[in-house]
């Protein structure tokens, strides 16, 4: 793997103007990039806890499902 030349000084750029070391900025871009290509798959404990109260927020409204599912209950919306 090669990498090109202005690369480098562009991450020591946006890690000074960050405040961070290069070393602990690329880190998070890798860490953000990979949740990325996992769907957005949150990271840490609190961004956990935040997704699993955004699916529970409003899980009172969703109806119960019925104890036996058949096709035909799968399919009343279709014609």
């Amino acid at each position: 793997m090669q990498i090109t030349v202005n690369v480098p000084e562009r991450l020591a750029a946006e890690a000074k103007t960050r405040g961070m070391a290069v070393e602990t900025f690329v880190e998070q871009v890798l860490q953000q990039r990979a949740g990325e290509a996992a769907g957005g798959t949150p990271q840490s404990a609190t961004e956990v806890n935040d997704w699993l109260e955004a699916l529970a927020r409003y899980s009172d409204k969703i109806p119960p499902l019925p104890e036996v599912i058949s096709r035909e209950w799968l399919y009343q919306d279709h014609d």
